[in-house]
C-alpha cells in the first residue's frame, strides 16, 4: 500500500506509483480460477494460490485450493470489492476477489483479508438474484468503482441470449442492487468493459451469444451474427448507451483496455477472430472512433477446422507506464510484445512461440505463411511438451515478468486443443526486457496443473493480492 498520505484507500495514487513506487513489493503469491467443468471429471472448479516467490522453497507451488460449493460453475474472470478507484478512501480494503461464474451465473465473494494465502468463501451471490433484479445471467468481468460498488458485466439473459446489460453489487453487503445501465436501449452482446470518469465513459466489447458459445465455436454462428463486432460506447454519468463503434463483420472483440493513465482518452481492443487490435479514441467532436493498428495475418492450412487459421488474439494488456502493449495468439501459439510510444504506430520488439495449432510433427500443416519461414518447433520445458497455447496473460506491476496461463475456457479448450483438457493446463512466466523490448521464457518456472491432487484441471486468469494491470482502474 501506498504509504504516501497519511491515510489511503486500497491501491496506489497512480499508475507509475503502483510500478516504480518503492511500495510496489515483488508479487510473491498469484490467485488463479482453476475449472474442471468439460473436462470429464465431477469435481468443482476452485481457486488456487500459487507461491511466485524465487526465493521460497514452495516456488511454483500451489499451496493453497479453495475448492466452491457447486458443480459446473466455469469460474473465469476475477476482480477486486476495491482497487485504485478508491485509493482516497481510507476506509476501503481490497480484501475481497470476487469471482463470478460464467456459466452457472453465481458469483462468489472470496475473503482474501483474512489470510492472503488461504482465502475462504465470505458470500454466495446465487444467480437467481441476477435473474430477478437485473434480467441478466453470464457474468464476466468485474471492476471496482469509487462509489465504493462492484459493477459486473453479463453477457445474456436468463435463458441464455445475447444482452448487453450490467449489474451492481454493494460493496459492503455483496448484495445485487439492480442493473447499472439506464434506458431502453442495451447492445445485443457483452463482454468485457473499462471506463475512464475523465472522459465520462465506460467501453464494452462482445464476444457471443452465451447459449451458441456455450458448448463450442461453429464458424456459421458468426455469420448469423451470434459474435461480437462493436466496440459499445456509454455515457459514464448518465449511465446510457450512446454509440456503437463497428469494427467489421467476425471481428470479435474481446479483451479492451484503456491507457492507464486516466487523463489519457485512447486505448485499445483484441479481436479475436479478425486478428487485429483496434485503437480507439475520442474524436474532435467528442465522439468515439478507432482505427486498426495491429493485424496478425491468418495462416493457409491443412489439417484443421478451416482452410485458414486465425492467430484468436485472446488477452491483451498493457504496461503501466503505458509504453508497451501484449497479447497472446491462443491459436498460433505466440505472445507478442509492442512498443506503443507513438499509439497510432505500435512497433513489434518481442515475440515467443509457446506451444499452438502449427508446431512441427502435429497434425496441421501451414501451406501459407506470411510471416514465418517454418513452423515453430513444440514447445517444451521441464522436459514437459506443453499442449495448448498461450491465453491469459499478467504483467508484474514493475512490467518485468510476463505471467501467462493455457487456458481459454473450457468448451473451447475440448474443441481446439483436446489434449489440454486430458493433461491440464499450464502457467509459465516470461523475462520482459523493458528497455529496449524483448521477450524470454524464465526456463525455471513451471506450474503444472495437470498434476493436481483431483486431476489436471482448466487454470485461467491471474490475479495479484495487491492489484494488478488489468484490474485496477485511476480516477
Amino acid at each position: 500500500q501506498s504509504a504516501k498520505c497519511g491515510a489511503c484507500g486500497p491501491g496506489y495514487a497512480t499508475p507509475l506509483d503502483a510500478m516504480k513506487g518503492k511500495y510496489c513489493p515483488r508479487e510473491e503469491i498469484v490467485y488463479l480460477p482453476c475449472i474442471y467443468r468439460n473436462t470429464g471429471i465431477e469435481k468443482p472448479d476452485y481457486l488456487a494460490t500459487v507461491d511466485v516467490d524465487p526465493k521460497s522453497p514452495r516456488y511454483c507451488q500451489v499451496i493453497h485450493r479453495l475448492p466452491m460449493p457447486n458443480l459446473k460453475d466455469e469460474l473465469h474472470h476475477s476482480g477486486w470489492n476495491a482497487c485504485s478507484s478508491c485509493f482516497g478512501d481510507a476506509t476501503k480494503r481490497r480484501n475481497r476477489l470476487i469471482l463470478p461464474s460464467l456459466i452457472s451465473s453465481r458469483i462468489y465473494v472470496v475473503d482474501v483479508g483474512t489470510d492472503l494465502r488461504a482465502p475462504r468463501i465470505h458470500k454466495v451471490v446465487e444467480p437467481v438474484e441476477l435473474f430477478w433484479k437485473g434480467n441478466v445471467a453470464n457474468p464476466h468481468t468485474t471492476h471496482c468503482l469509487g462509489s465504493g460498488d462492484i459493477l459486473i458485466s453479463c453477457l445474456g439473459d436468463p435463458a441464455g441470449n445475447g444482452k448487453g446489460g450490467f449489474i451492481l453489487l454493494d460493496g459492503e453487503t455483496f448484495e445485487v442492487k439492480g442493473n447499472w445501465e439506464n434506458g431502453e436501449k442495451v447492445p445485443p452482446l457483452s463482454y468485457d468493459f473499462w471506463y475512464q470518469p475523465r472522459h465520462n465513459v465506460l467501453m464494452s466489447t462482445e464476444w457471443g451469444v452465451p447459449k451458441v458459445l456455450a458448448d463450442g465455436f461453429n464458424p456459421p454462428d458468426v455469420e448469423r451474427g451470434l459474435y461480437g463486432r462493436h466496440i459499445n460506447v456509454w455515457d459514464w454519468s448518465t449511465h446510457t448507451y450512446v454509440q456503437a463503434i463497428d469494427l467489421g463483420k467476425g471481428s470479435i472483440p474481446l479483451e479492451i483496455r484503456f491507457l492507464h493513465n486516466p487523463d489519457a482518452a485512447e486505448g485499445f481492443v483484441g479481436c479475436a477472430l479478425s486478428g487485429a487490435v483496434h485503437r480507439f479514441y475520442k474524436t474532435e467532436k467528442g465522439d468515439w472512433a478507432a482505427e486498426k493498428v495491429i493485424e496478425v495475418p491468418s495462416k493457409k492450412v491443412q489439417g484443421w477446422l478451416l482452410p485458414d487459421m486465425p492467430g484468436l488474439i485472446t488477452d491483451i494488456l498493457i504496461s503501466l507506464d503505458d509504453r508497451f502493449l501484449y497479447f497472446s495468439n491462443w491459436l498460433h501459439g505466440d505472445i507478442r510484445q509492442y512498443d506503443i510510444s507513438n499509439t497510432r504506430k505500435p512497433k513489434l520488439v518481442g515475440q515467443v512461440f509457446l506451444g499452438g495449432s502449427i508446431t512441427k510433427g502435429g497434425p496441421v500443416t501451414v501451406v501459407e505463411d506470411k510471416e514465418l519461414q517454418c513452423q515453430p518447433e513444440p514447445f517444451v520445458i521441464k522436459g514437459k511438451r506443453v499442449p495448448g497455447g498461450p491465453q491469459m496473460i499478467q504483467l508484474s506491476l514493475d512490467g518485468k515478468r510476463l505471467y501467462v496461463t493455457s487456458s481459454l475456457y473450457s468448451g473451447w479448450d475440448k474443441q481446439f486443443y483436446p489434449d489440454l483438457v486430458k493433461e491440464g493446463s499450464v502457467m509459465l512466466q516470461i523475462d520482459v526486457d523493458t528497455e529496449r523490448g524483448g521477450l524470454k521464457v524464465n526456463k525455471n518456472f513451471l506450474v503444472d496443473f495437470g498434476k493436481e491432487p483431483d486431476g489436471p484441471v482448466l487454470a485461467h486468469e491471474i490475479r495479484y493480492p495487491g492489484g494488478d494491470n488489468t484490474s485496477d482502474i485511476w480516477m
